[in-house]
């Protein structure tokens, strides 16, 4: 099963940028998903176990970094959408 996520990262950090950027950036590393970045979300697509998986690890790496953070995520079964 394919799935999508989009997802918003609001680091409560004054320096909030280099974390977002930093975990865009792993998001990106992947090369078993696809992200595409707009200005304020990121739709990530991928198989679905493998997808929940980069999350789970991703999400928590964030918050070790960061401490606080919030999290806004959509979850879409994408088996019928071409996101490439």
């Amino acid at each position: 099963m394919k799935l999508a996520v989009e997802i918003s990262l609001y680091p409560l950090n004054e320096d909030y940028v280099k974390y977002i950027k930093a975990f865009i950036d792993r998001l990106n590393e992947d090369k078993a998903l696809f992200v595409s970045t707009s200005h304020t979300s990121t739709i990530v697509s991928g198989e679905y176990d493998h997808l929940i998986e980069t999350m789970r690890i991703e999400m928590k790496k964030t918050f070790d970094e960061l401490g606080q953070a919030i999290f806004v995520c959509k979850f879409l079964n994408a088996n019928n959408m071409d996101l490439s």
